[in-house]
């Protein structure tokens, strides 16, 4: 063990540990849920005894020991089940299944203890078994260890449906008797969409969290990056997970400007670029560039390339909006996303006049996805006082204020209602 005397930062450490443990007790059980059960609670037996006892040397491997033990008591304890109800002697194949487990947990692990299952695991919660939503909110519990209220949040579901959901996903896993390996490379290409898609949310989350106190949760952004890094190393000619990861890199560069010295949001027309990340942003734009050469665009290649021509401007005055307005236009004719319509809107209102952005906004008041969402309330502010209408600003400042559970956009929206309602006055 090191010293108790380190600051104990374990909750970050945690998170991002979890997945990776996920992964190999999963690959040597084979029961996803029991080994979900099992992570939890070696998480919670490193969070009680790490700040007393120190970090042990090896985190990862210290949890995925606790957790082992954690699994071969819960498999003993079936086994003995097993033979109570039976009264027979174990012949059956789910028996013999356990005692295959008891065996390998007995011996060690088949597989390298430092080996990281996480993109197996993440290629396993997008079995093609699973419905979209239920793939998206099992990823983000697992591999994205959100929490089951976070993700209810997220959808705008109540947790108990949130939790029932996750649990008949497992389940179909577990009866779908899907092997623990990375997919075949028919299996790859089925999953891919679903497997960039959830990378996407988690990144999204981390980037800007939709609940709570803070703006970011670096721990889901950087395991987001990671995972992106290491799909485009096994699939290095894929333009969209070299556009995805783009995105991310380009996305996260400002990250370190978005926040003042309490927390508190900058928009992007009002932040520091000096503080920009330039390593990140010199990758994001080469592997962009590269991915473009090759012919074939789809929707992150062209998201990645928006956010590289804000990344290119030396002052927001610089941006060149009507090069983002035309990728936008492309982005629109490609997928019906309620998002790519409302940065379409904010594009051509920076190009063609606050007005023209108003008039494409009444297109979403229609859309069930996006109707009441704070963010049509947080752009329709923006381009109303951009028209000079100020009551209609505040009005709809406060309507996003009221409705975004994040705690940094709850605070900005409210300061930008305030702000025009003194200059009223």
């Amino acid at each position: 063990m090191t010293g108790s005397s380190l600051d104990f930062t374990g909750e970050n450490l945690l998170r991002d540990l979890a997945p990776q443990v996920l992964g190999a007790l999963v690959r040597r059980f084979g029961d996803f849920s029991a080994a979900e059960d099992a992570v939890q609670e070696a998480l919670l037996a490193a969070a009680l005894q790490w700040p007393e006892e120190g970090f042990p040397d090896n985190p990862r491997g210290w949890l995925i020991q606790v957790a082992s033990r954690r699994m071969t008591d819960h498999l003993r304890a079936e086994l003995a089940r097993r033979r109570r109800e039976t009264r027979i002697v174990m012949e059956s194949s789910a028996t013999s299944a356990a005692d295959v487990a008891l065996s390998v947990s007995a011996a060690g692990s088949p597989s390298d203890p430092d080996e990281d299952d996480t993109l197996i695991l993440l290629f396993m919660c997008c079995h093609p078994a699973l419905t979209s939503s239920s793939v998206i909110a099992l990823t983000l519990r697992a591999v994205g260890g959100l929490t089951t209220a976070e993700i209810a949040n997220a959808f705008l579901v109540p947790e108990a449906t949130m939790a029932q959901r996750i649990s008949r996903a497992k389940g179909r896993i577990k009866a779908s008797g899907v092997p623990f390996r990375m997919p075949t490379g028919r299996e790859r290409a089925e999953r891919l969409g679903a497997v960039l898609h959830v990378l996407y949310l988690i990144f999204n989350e981390g980037y800007a969290s939709s609940i709570g106190p803070s703006l970011h949760r670096t721990d889901l952004s950087n395991e987001a990056i990671r995972l992106a890094r290491a799909l485009r190393n096994l699939l290095p000619e894929d333009g969209e997970v070299a556009g995805l990861l783009a995105l991310m890199l380009l996305t996260d560069a400002r990250r370190p400007a978005r926040t003042g010295p309490d927390g508190e949001l900058i928009p992007l027309d009002k932040q520091d670029r000096s503080l920009w990340n330039r390593e990140a942003i010199s990758e994001g734009i080469a592997i962009i560039t590269e991915a473009l050469s090759k012919g074939s665009v789809g929707a992150y290649q062209l998201q990645a390339a928006v956010a590289a021509v804000h990344d290119e401007a030396p002052r927001a005055s610089d941006t060149d909006w009507s090069q983002i307005l035309a990728l936008y236009g492309l982005l629109k004719r490609m997928t019906d996303n309620p998002m790519v319509t409302l940065n379409h809107a904010i594009a051509s209102a920076m190009v063609h006049g606050p007005r023209t952005g108003l008039e494409l906004l009444h297109a979403l008041d229609a859309d069930d996805r996006l109707r009441g969402h704070y963010r049509l309330d947080a752009v329709r502010a923006h381009l109303l006082e951009m028209a000079g209408d100020h009551d209609a600003a505040i009005a709809h400042y406060r309507a996003a204020s009221n409705r975004t559970t994040s705690i940094p956009e709850r605070d900005y929206l409210a300061t930008q209602a305030a702000r025009l309602t003194a200059q009223r006055t």
